[in-house]
């Protein structure tokens, strides 16, 4: 890894970090709405955008989860797993809007693993946990593909690292 893309990188985890504690109450309950998750898009542009976002999730439940060591292992697997099936499923896909749709889709079904970790935890009934739970990252994530689509336009994230 360049300078260059250690210095992206961990700008992204920073802007994880400070956005998720913006918003803190909401994104660490059994009905989340993590608006730093919006940053998940980065993938479909850039696979080398995989450390950063890791590295956030991480940092963030490190500092800021009442679950840390189950959000350390949980959340952090969620992001990476839901990360690494998105890259390989959009090898084969070319359009952007699909991609983002893509990621869309594969974090909010991954959202058990978030399910699990509050049955594990707070003792929270495992399937109406994954549909809030996977109904708040649908939201963000919906809501963040213009969002990204259009910082796209303005910042070739593609060419970026």
């Amino acid at each position: 890894m360049n300078s260059k893309n250690l210095v992206l990188n961990g700008i992204i985890a920073a802007l994880y970090i400070a956005v998720t504690m913006l918003i803190q109450p909401f994104g660490f309950t059994a009905i989340q709405f993590r608006v730093s998750e919006l940053f998940n898009h980065l993938i479909v542009f850039n696979k080398k955008f995989l450390y950063g976002i890791v590295l956030g999730v991480f940092l963030t439940n490190l500092l800021f989860s009442p679950m840390k060591g189950y959000d350390l292992i949980f959340g952090t697997g969620h992001s990476l797993l839901s990360l690494l099936i998105t890259i390989f499923i959009c090898k084969y896909v070319k359009n952007i809007w699909a991609r983002l749709a893509i990621n869309t889709i594969v974090f909010t079904l991954m959202m058990w693993l978030i399910a699990l970790e509050l049955k594990l935890a707070f003792g929270l009934p495992f399937l109406e946990t994954y549909y809030t739970t996977a109904a708040g990252e649908f939201i963000v994530l919906l809501a963040g593909i213009p969002v990204m689509y259009a910082l796209n336009k303005r910042i070739n994230l593609a060419k970026a690292l």
